[in-house]
Order: C-alpha cells, then sequence, then structure tokens
C-alpha cells in the first residue's frame, strides 16, 4: 500500500469520551474568543469598509476558492485535499493579532478581521467545509466511505460553536468585567489543551511520520505561501497602504487550524492525512508568519520608514 493511501485509510480514534473532551475544549476555546469581542472590534466595517470587506472576502471566500485551485493543480490523496479544504474554511487565529503588533502592521484591522472571521465562523464553517468538499469528487468520495452525514454534521458542528460565541457575547455585553476576568485563563486553559492532545496524536502515530512527511511538508508550505500572497494581493487591489497590507497578509495567511484538527476528530471520523494537514498546519503557519514579520522589520529598516 503506498502512503497516500495509507494515509487514507488511517483513522484518529479518541473514543466517545475522548471525542466529548476534545469537543467540549474546542466550546471553551470559542467562549473564550467571544469573551473578548466588543462592538469596537467591528469599527473598521463603517470607518474604512473597502479594506476590511476586501480582507473578510479573501479569508471567507478567496482561501477556500484558491485552495480549491491548488488540490485539483497539485492532486494530493483524498484526506490531504481535505485538510487543506478544512484549513481554508476556519477563521483567523488570534495569534494574528500579536504578529501584526510585531510587524507594525494596521493592528485594529487586523483585530476587526479576527473577530469578524471567529464569529462567522459559529454559523459559515460547517457550511463551507460541506460547500467547498463536494466542488473535489475526491473529497466528496470520501466522505461517502466514512458513513458521514451532513445534516448530522452541520448540527452538531453549529451547536459546538455557536453556543459558545452567543454564550460568551452575552456575558461580555452583560458583564464585560467578569469576561475580562475569564477570557485569558479559559484561553490559555482551552489552548494548552488542544497542543496536548495534538502533540499526544502524533506521538500515538510517530511510527508514521517518516513515511507521510514527504507528502504533508511541502503541501503545507506551498498552501500556506498562497494564503499570505492572498492577502497581500487583496490588499494590493484597494491600494491600501503599508502597514494595511501587511495586516491583510497576516490576518489571510494565520488560520485557527486547531478548529479545523477539532472537528475532524470529532465530526469526521479523525481521517489521518486531514489531521497530519491540519496539525502541521498549526506549526507551519507560526514558523512562516514570524519569518514575514521579520521581512517587514528588515524592510523598515532598511528604507528607514516608521509605521505608526
Amino acid at each position: 500500500m503506498d502512503t497516500a493511501a495509507l494515509l487514507d485509510q488511517t483513522n484518529i480514534e479518541l473514543g466517545d469520551g475522548g471525542s466529548l473532551f476534545l469537543s467540549f475544549v474546542l466550546a471553551m476555546m470559542i467562549f473564550a474568543v467571544a469573551l473578548g469581542l466588543r462592538p469596537s472590534n467591528f469599527a473598521f466595517f463603517k470607518k474604512d469598509p473597502k479594506h476590511f470587506l476586501a480582507g473578510a472576502f479573501a479569508q471567507l471566500l478567496g482561501l477556500p476558492l484558491l485552495t480549491l485551485i491548488l488540490v485539483h493543480i497539485l492532486d494530493p490523496a483524498p484526506s490531504l485535499a481535505l485538510g487543506m479544504i478544512l484549513v481554508s474554511c476556519c477563521p483567523g487565529g488570534n495569534v494574528s493579532n500579536i504578529m501584526a503588533l510585531f510587524a507594525r502592521a494596521n493592528t485594529a484591522l487586523s483585530v476587526s478581521m479576527t473577530a469578524t472571521s471567529s464569529l462567522a465562523a459559529a454559523f459559515l464553517t460547517p457550511i463551507s467545509i460541506l460547500f467547498w468538499s463536494s466542488l473535489y469528487a475526491p473529497t466528496n468520495n470520501l466522505l461517502t466511505t466514512i458513513d458521514f452525514n451532513p445534516v448530522n454534521f452541520l448540527i452538531q458542528s453549529m451547536f459546538i460553536l455557536a453556543l459558545p460565541i452567543c454564550a460568551g457575547m452575552l456575558i461580555a455585553w452583560k458583564y464585560p468585567r467578569h469576561a475580562m476576568r475569564l477570557q485569558k485563563p479559559l484561553a490559555m486553559i482551552s489552548g494548552g489543551a488542544l497542543i496536548l492532545i495534538i502533540v499526544a496524536t502524533f506521538y500515538q502515530f510517530r511510527h508514521l511520520v517518516p513515511q507521510f512527511g514527504a507528502l504533508i511538508v511541502p503541501l503545507v508550505m506551498i498552501h500556506n505561501l498562497a494564503a499570505f500572497a492572498l492577502g497581500y494581493t487583496s490588499g494590493l487591489v484597494t491600494k491600501a497602504d503599508i502597514p494595511t497590507r501587511r495586516a491583510l497578509t497576516i490576518e489571510v495567511g494565520i488560520q485557527n487550524s486547531g478548529l479545523g484538527f477539532v472537528l475532524l476528530v470529532t465530526q469526521l471520523a479523525g481521517l489521518g492525512g486531514a489531521a497530519a494537514i491540519t496539525a502541521f498546519w498549526g506549526l507551519w503557519h507560526i514558523v512562516a508568519g514570524l519569518t514575514i514579520v521579520g521581512l517587514f522589520r528588515y524592510s523598515d529598516k532598511r528604507t528607514g520608514r516608521v509605521h505608526v
């Protein structure tokens, strides 16, 4: 059996208890994000809608479309293609806001885009996964082999995502002080738990790493580079200034792949290739993002520019 076929037939099984715990961790992550949402996070929609809408379009629609084009060109194993599509349908990662700050980018726009994509994820991510996966025959066929029920997937995923978002926003609105106190510890606990689960999963399947690494690493690097390029291009299209282009670049290139990993393991039978893509994405986009931040800082030093 070749490596691609082995990946398609490998499943990460946590059992009912493990899946329930992982769903709880995801709900806690989403809840923590919602506790930090404020009306000011969406101010860019009124203040400077052109760049905001361009970034939102690139992240919510452009990246999945670009991913669909990439899987047609690169022709990866179906489970790997599913992992790429999953990541492209996830919201932006909160670490993008920190990177935007270090890169002297438009941090306010970065925060607005992260907040928007996180809020939209509760309703759009499950639908996007189904829609874009159905447009690529290998992933569509793969989902039929795992006794996949689209209706149950939508109901369960939206329940896991939408309920914590609504509860977190309600608490942030009614009890803002309590929300501020709760957000950081909950985010740290849930994030730490997710990292431990991913590391433990990698350890469990460590014997496969030498075999599938050559397939996964190039795919993730190409996919992530394309995402950064898409963000930068959206800034060029709207004739944005340098800080805004940087924010768009980072925001579209940094995705909450941890969300994709959890949805995969709890709702999509834990397909091995897709799990490997989402897990490695979580590591690589940090490395690539920090590299881009360094390049931006070097450019400032070389040209003598200072962005406020």
